[in-house]
């Protein structure tokens, strides 16, 4: 009886002992931040490593690591814990562009969590109120002579022969889900001549491009919540058959790193409940056309919410 007991109780100890170990591993190991290289991207990576610090929660800070691309693959390999996604590139990342889901906020959220945690272990936390999604932007003054304010409109004054140059991103150009969707929809083929590849994926730069005109860019690649598109003398045109997946942004994190740190998942959902479009655009401003940086813009609204203390 008194060596079960022992036996018993020295179980207890080992089992405190390894919560312990794992509770200190978690405080003690930061948990590495990453984000795409855009404005947006930039915004959302640092209000995470901002409100994970401000909870306790050690943090490395990797964002602006890279394209879509170079970030997800760091993530699936283990080579960063967490950063900003947008739930409509599942269709892209598990090749089912034609899946409706997409189409709706929820039901992308439900299937894009699904499909990562089955297949990656990898976690969806609640995502934003916004449609970040892609856009061809065009000069105000084209569109008004033209009469373009749809994506239909594009395509029938293309057709005739209309002077349209487009600055975008490789990832862009070449996604099957991007511009190659938008022209088979709406039916235009770009040449060569008609496209300035520009490298990263910073819809700032595309919008500067062509608000300036350089090079004869007249349209630019834009994003749903970019803020310099109307501020920079462009209009985004409207895409009637809704040809692309509803971007809704969310944390998207490693397991492992959530299981470790299980209070992550409640501290970041009040903080991305908050981010609706036209609250994006305000703080994607301040950082494109404004000039401010990235982690002050994440910590004045942060603070100005509450949701971080001065």
């Amino acid at each position: 009886m008194t060596a079960s007991i022992s036996r018993r109780a020295l179980t207890l100890v080992s089992l405190a002992s390894a919560l312990l170990i794992t509770s200190a591993w978690a405080q003690e190991t930061p948990v590495r931040v990453g984000s795409k290289i855009d404005t947006e991207g930039a915004l959302l990576g640092n209000i995470i490593v901002q409100v994970l610090e401000a909870h306790g929660i050690k943090t490395e800070n990797k964002v602006r690591l890279g394209n879509t691309k170079i970030v997800r693959s760091a993530l699936v390999a283990g080579e960063i814990d967490i950063y900003p996604e947008y739930t409509g590139n599942g269709a892209f990342f598990f090749s089912d562009e034609k899946n409706p889901a997409w189409r709706n906020a929820q039901a992308g959220f439900d299937l894009v969590n699904k499909l990562d945690s089955e297949t990656n272990k990898i976690t969806w936390l609640a995502a934003a109120p916004a449609n970040n999604t892609w856009a061809i932007a065009i000069r105000k003054d084209v569109a008004n002579t033209n009469k373009l304010k749809t994506l239909a409109d594009l395509g029938r004054w293309l057709s005739s022969g209309g002077k349209f140059k487009l600055a975008a991103s490789a990832e862009f150009i070449e996604r099957s889900d991007a511009l190659p969707a938008f022209q088979t929809a709406y039916g235009f083929k770009l040449s060569q001549d008609q496209l300035l590849t520009l490298a990263g994926g910073d819809t700032s730069v595309t919008i500067k491009a062509a608000a300036e005109n350089t090079s004869g860019v007249n349209a630019a690649m834009a994003y749903g919540t970019d803020g310099p598109v109307a501020a920079l003398g462009l209009v985004i045109l409207d895409d009637p058959k809704g040809i692309q997946p509803v971007y809704a942004p969310a944390p998207i994190i490693r397991a492992s790193v959530l299981a470790k740190n299980p209070k992550i998942k409640d501290i970041l959902a009040p903080v991305f409940k908050t981010l609706d479009g036209p609250t994006l655009q305000s703080l994607n401003a301040k950082i494109a056309l404004e000039g401010q940086d990235a982690k002050k813009v994440a910590a004045d609204y942060l603070k100005a919410k509450g949701l971080l203390k001065s």
